[in-house]
């Protein structure tokens, strides 16, 4: 080792040992950020998770509520009462088809009226635009009224137009689905729509040119440039879809009036709200809560996981 290298072997050292602290610090700098968003979203779904966890695990009904009597810890009890009724399946399988129907379509829409809005000039892109935001900002309670409306089987213009007299489309179990899915198809691909488009024009447009130029059609530039450049995005959107779309309350509520004739028309939500305020079984309603939450989380773990096998950076 000449004389140069001895002297250059201990400083290289050194410095190396000098920016370990830096380093670390620089990985801990966003954690630092993130912390008071942190501690307010732990305070805000710990401690509701904690309490449904531990209401599914009381007999918990109107005579504890009342102190009439004491509540009593039953463990597993409200989960075998729930695995063992045979509409909770019923429920449970209406609920899963229901929620990808709607994900699929609102992807579906979402994503072809992004597309269309870079193909269209500045005034009708605004007109779309301000129509799609007017609709994702219409509450829930306000467009199923709207939409029953627009259905309904004696002054609906639906039917007049169709010439189907005075059809009930609420009445048949298929049918009513079908309505509250272009329900919540109308309220929901706004987001999709506008998070998509923004991914589109992010894309560089030599690279979309050049697609065009080697001849590939539109639904090919698609699926072979723009889909997997948008990957991320398109995880998000799906993921918040599966979210808003498992849990949906309000257009069943309103459009079904509770469920349906003979509960028909029941999700998992609806159901866990007649089991826990309309029968007073509040133990029952909240471990329905806790299996909807498991669901979410295993879905959505699941799809991270298959993404993250293809070697996607999420």
């Amino acid at each position: 080792m000449t004389t140069q290298e001895a002297v250059a072997q201990p400083a290289t050292v050194a410095k190396a040992v000098a920016t370990l602290p830096g380093r670390r610090r620089a990985r801990w700098t966003p954690w630092l950020y993130l912390a008071p968003a942190l501690v307010v979203l732990g305070a805000l779904l710990v401690y509701p998770i904690y309490q449904l966890g531990l209401i599914s695990l009381l007999k918990y009904t109107q005579a504890q509520v009342s102190g009439g009597e004491p509540t009593a810890f039953e463990g597993f009890g409200n989960y075998t009462t729930l695995f063992a009724d045979d509409q909770f399946w019923q429920v449970l399988t209406a609920t899963l088809v229901f929620a990808a129907a709607c994900v699929l379509s609102t992807l579906a829409v979402g994503c072809a009226l992004a597309v269309l809005l870079t193909r269209v000039r500045a005034l009708p892109r605004l007109a779309l635009m301000l129509a799609a935001l007017g609709a994702w900002a219409t509450p829930a309670v306000t467009g199923s009224t709207v939409w029953l409306f627009l259905f309904d089987p004696d002054f609906g213009p639906v039917n007049r137009v169709l010439g189907i007299g005075d059809h009930s489309w609420t009445y048949g179990r298929y049918s009513a689905f079908a309505l509250v899915l272009l329900e919540v198809v109308w309220c929901s691909f706004p987001f999709v729509m506008v998070t998509v488009y923004a991914g589109i024009r992010a894309v560089p447009s030599e690279v979309l040119e050049a697609a065009a130029l080697d001849g590939a059609s539109q639904w090919r530039i698609w699926r072979s440039v723009l889909a997997p450049l948008l990957r991320p995005i398109l995880v998000v959107v799906t993921i918040q879809s599966v979210i808003w779309d498992f849990k949906v309350f309000t257009q069943i509520y309103v459009m079904t009036n509770g469920g349906g004739i003979a509960g028909q028309n029941l999700v998992l939500n609806v159901y866990a709200y007649q089991k826990a305020f309309a029968s007073s079984q509040y133990g029952l309603g909240s471990a329905i809560g806790v299996v909807m939450l498991v669901i979410l989380l295993a879905v959505t773990l699941v799809y991270l996981r298959l993404l993250r096998r293809q070697g996607e950076e999420l």
